[in-house]
């Protein structure tokens, strides 16, 4: 069927091609088929516009201190697919990706005979992927990040022990909604009958939604907000910089505090998880060439304001401007993330990020403000990284800082850390 990986790289892309499919219906009838894989471990289930991956990434950390065997399920990747699945973070490898579609294809084909839209798609190939790995490799605990909203997400057939919601903001509208309530209505239709609810620092529309859906299904909502409060001092220090993060950290622990004693998640416990946590591409600090340079995947209106505190607190740092290499998806995304980067870059350099909706030179440069003084310039990642210990722009004191969408960080991975392997950009999704 498929000889190499290369084969079942090309049958998923196929499955990709067709295009994302909302809704839960073909998600059951394959867990089903699949002997309920998503019912032997439990479920931590993620949702938010911002931070599911932080948060997921924190709490992976904390049940691995505790002494747990972990299943973390995530999307979209940096480089390699398997990133998306792993068991105590050891991604799925091709080996395994190549047996599991082998597996899944004729499950699948039966689903979808007679009706070509009832095949399951490539996000449900994966999502079934990381339920049976998480099954077959014994995990006592999986995290599940949504990949896009919550109510239709394919991973949605999971009855969690808590349901997260870690943010709400205006991002992927034309799919979940143009406002708040609308899309915190989306993203709380992960929330199950009697199951808790962790909510973090969400805006008050979207705090409403969130509080009805909850009272509607039985379920107690535990808010950041309520528990630690405006005073930062107050919140979690964990591994990662930025105040966004210890709001992060603060559901995480409000998260672990929903768990019953047998999980053994101590003070102490929680403590050492989030500051042993790593999740690349978060403010994630690393040299090039002698020098420093930040990865970040700021790629949003609310990724935006948070990007605003990094940049300023770094130009207090450092006592000069960084340079800055840029590329997003969608004008939407765009424009908040280019107003805030021209205050804070010496330089802007703009990049195309290796995806269909990806921001054009002429449309990134039109949203740059007119009273930008720096350099702007249109470049490739290949360019400013030609490989692995070279950075072309800026000079030798510069930081650079790379932001926008989390698969210009993968691409610029991909050359300055080619241990990951070789990209799989075209296997990307949302």
């Amino acid at each position: 069927m498929y000889s190499d990986y290369a084969a079942t790289q090309d049958y998923l892309f196929s499955l990709k091609a067709k295009g994302v499919k909302f809704g839960v219906d073909r998600m059951r009838l394959l867990v089903a088929a699949l002997g309920h894989p998503e019912m032997a471990v439990p479920v931590i289930h993620l949702a938010g516009t911002n931070g599911k991956g932080s948060v997921a990434a924190m709490l992976d950390a904390v049940f691995h201190a505790a002494g747990w065997r972990t299943g973390l399920y995530t999307s979209p990747h940096l480089v390699k697919l398997g990133e998306r699945v792993q068991v105590d973070r050891r991604i799925l490898t091709e080996a395994e990706i190549m047996a599991y579609t082998r597996e899944l294809e004729p499950v699948a084909a039966k689903i979808g005979h007679g009706c070509a839209d009832d095949h399951p798609s490539f996000f449900e190939f994966m999502t079934a992927m990381a339920f049976l790995q998480f099954s077959r490799k014994g995990c006592d605990i999986a995290i599940i990040e949504t990949g896009l909203g919550g109510r239709l997400d394919a991973t949605n057939v999971v009855v969690p022990e808590v349901a997260v919601i870690t943010s709400i903001g205006l991002d992927h509208c034309d799919m979940l909604g143009h406002s708040i309530d609308e899309i915190a209505a989306e993203k709380a239709g992960i929330i199950k009958l009697g199951r808790p609810v962790v909510m973090g620092r969400v805006p008050p529309e979207a705090e409403a939604v969130i509080r009805r859906v909850a009272t509607e299904r039985g379920a107690v909502v535990h808010s950041v907000r309520e528990v630690f409060g405006e005073d930062l001092a107050n919140y979690p220090t964990t591994a990662f910089e930025g105040d966004y993060q210890r709001w992060n950290a603060a559901t995480a622990v409000l998260v672990t505090r929903c768990l019953d004693a047998r999980w053994r998640l101590t003070p102490d416990v929680v403590a050492r998880g989030l500051h042993t946590v790593h999740w690349p591409g978060r403010w994630q600090r690393t040299t090039i060439g002698g020098r420093l340079l930040i990865l970040d995947a700021s790629h949003n209106p609310e990724g935006a304001s948070v990007l605003e505190g990094q940049l300023r607190a770094l130009v207090a740092e450092a006592g000069r401007k960084p340079v800055v290499v840029t590329g997003v998806l969608g004008v939407s995304r765009a424009q908040p993330l280019l107003e805030t980067i021209s205050r804070y870059a010496a330089e802007i350099h703009l990049v195309i990020p290796q995806q269909a909706r990806a921001c054009s030179f002429e449309e990134l440069e039109a949203l740059i403000p007119s009273n930008f003084s720096g350099v702007v310039e249109r470049t490739t990642v290949a360019e400013v990284f030609p490989d692995a210990k070279t950075c072309t722009v800026g000079g030798p004191d510069v930081t650079v800082v790379v932001t926008g969408s989390i698969y210009l960080l993968g691409e610029v991975m991909a050359r300055i850390e080619p241990g990951r392997g070789v990209i799989e950009s075209r296997l990307q999704d949302f």
